[in-house]
């Protein structure tokens, strides 16, 4: 479900660098979603989770909300969540944390770069 909703994101690319289980998701190269299948967060039982960029004071917020948003597994933690998918996060704020995390990624690419996506947003 969600691995199509970060593809449908503009220039939106699909990698597995870390094996099948693990999907990066990366606009213009840059990573700005992980989706991992089957993993076990050693903070939780089992369930597939995501890695999401996020700005520092959401970051913290998120995680005093949601038990199952907790600081970015083998990531930055001042700049990732993981979010455990096992259904206690509502799937509508999921999407508008993977938009945030789009957004932060294409906001930080070059100005050249840039170009390509107001032009895709306007057309």
């Amino acid at each position: 479900m969600y691995k199509e909703y970060l593809l449908s994101k503009p220039e939106a690319e699909l990698d597995y660098p870390f094996g099948p289980d693990v999907a990066v998701f990366k606009v213009a190269g840059k990573m700005f979603a992980t989706l991992s299948f089957g993993k076990v967060h050693p903070e939780f039982d089992a369930c597939d989770n995501m890695n999401l960029k996020c700005s520092p004071e959401q970051a913290i917020e998120l995680r005093d909300i949601f038990a199952a948003v907790v600081p970015g597994y083998h990531m930055n933690k001042k700049h990732w969540n993981t979010v455990v998918l096992n259904g206690s996060v509502p799937e509508g704020e999921i999407k508008r944390m993977i938009d945030m995390s789009y957004a932060l990624v294409v906001a930080g690419l070059p100005k050249a770069k840039k170009v390509v996506f107001r032009n895709l947003c306007h057309s």
